[in-house]
């Protein structure tokens, strides 16, 4: 699988591209058990910050059969940036592999647990102050994104390999678009539409 390399606001020479590259080479070498990343992206990006330490972002993206890994990180060089990257994806695919070890042993025991198990109790809504709060922060970035409904087991744990507080989805079981998320007590919540 090729690594498609991007730049906004950068230049990335020749060199810099090599260099990716043979950091790309190992992380792709963990995936031959697995038929390999469907897809893999990096993009360097260089942003305005107050410090010249965290002015180059390297984000990179793996997509595994639907499951994505990713890793971000700053650093004064795009060489810096690109090491602790593919650093901390390693770790992500140390955390991916286990992960789907586990599930396939539990599914051919049968014997998970799911996170439904519990049903939450009602909420109740005061809704006795309609202010709407404002703010003066501004939209700067839309993502798009192709979504395939998966179960709520499945978008806790890509909530967890993401990194991510919370992990919106369509709930394959319902077929309606959920959010997860992880309550300080370390169980999850799911947040499912209500028909009015």
């Amino acid at each position: 699988m090729d690594l498609v390399i991007t730049s906004r606001n950068l230049d990335l020479p020749e060199t810099v591209r090599s260099y990716i590259q043979r950091k790309f080479e190992p992380i792709q070498r963990q995936f031959k058990d697995f038929g390999g990343p469907t897809e893999a992206k990096l993009e360097a990006r260089r942003e305005k910050t107050r410090s010249a330490l965290d002015q180059i972002v390297v984000q990179l993206t793996i997509d595994v059969g639907g499951t994505l890994l990713r890793a971000e990180e700053r650093a004064p060089t795009v060489n810096a940036a690109v090491d602790a990257a593919t650093q901390i994806m390693d770790h992500q695919i140390q955390r991916f592999k286990g992960r789907h070890f586990v599930n396939i042993r539990a599914r051919r025991s049968n014997a998970g647990e799911s996170i439904r198990g519990a049903e939450a109790p009602p909420i109740s809504i005061d809704r006795t102050d309609d202010a709407v709060a404002t703010s003066s922060g501004r939209v700067v970035r839309v993502k798009r994104f192709a979504m395939k409904p998966i179960t709520v087991e499945e978008a806790a744990a890509q909530m967890e390999l993401l990194g991510h507080e919370f992990f919106f989805f369509i709930n394959s079981e319902t077929n309606q678009h959920n959010v997860i998320y992880r309550r300080r007590d370390g169980d999850y919540t799911v947040i499912e539409p209500r028909q009015m």
